[in-house]
């Protein structure tokens, strides 16, 4: 087994899982682990803080910075960017700070290629029906787009295979306190 980095922790998962709800947990419980901001083009939505929960950028300040190449990954993903920004990565990982990243399959594997020693997360849902109902309950999304949402999660939850680590979201706590467990086993497996 290769070594893993200990500083730099991908988690994935599906529209609905409830990624930032166990981020936001283990930011609770650890100190020593962070979340690096995203960067989107999407609306902000209602209770969301610019620079909290992303960095919002018009699609034409977005596309500035993919031809500027200050991007570590960024996709598009129904009809919006979204991306991590290297130069808060690297100042994370210089610092010795565990730093999140909150990204989705494809920027994990654009991230991989990069640092082939990071950690990755995929959190699942207890069940797909379960994951429909979380997304419908948030009603934040047009009829369109929780379709996009619900067909994009079956492709992405086939891809949990190609992760580290798979746990499933049922409850909150517990999600994140096994995500947490397996940092540190790792570190300790690799005699960090």
């Amino acid at each position: 087994m290769k070594s893993k980095s200990k500083n730099l922790i991908i988690i994935s998962g599906p529209s609905g899982v409830g990624k930032d709800s166990v981020i936001s947990r283990i930011q609770s419980i650890d100190s020593k682990i962070s979340l690096a901001i995203s960067v989107t083009t999407r609306k902000m939505r209602l209770g969301e803080k610019d620079g909290v929960n992303y960095h919002f950028l018009s699609r034409e300040n977005f596309e500035k910075k993919i031809e500027n190449s200050e991007f570590l990954e960024y996709s598009e993903y129904c009809g919006n960017y979204y991306g991590t920004l290297k130069k808060p990565i690297e100042k994370a990982m210089k610092s010795g700070r565990k730093i999140i990243l909150k990204i989705d399959i494809q920027g994990a594997e654009k991230v991989r290629e990069i640092y082939d020693d990071c950690f990755s997360i995929f959190i699942l849902p207890p069940s797909i029906e379960a994951l429909k109902e979380r997304i419908t309950l948030r009603n934040l999304d047009s009829k369109d787009d929780l379709d996009l949402r619900l067909k994009r999660a079956m492709i992405e939850i086939e891809n949990a295979c190609n992760y580290d680590f798979a746990v499933e979201n049922d409850v909150v706590d517990s999600c994140a306190r096994k995500i947490i467990d397996k940092i540190y086993e790792l570190e300790k497996n690799n005699g960090v």
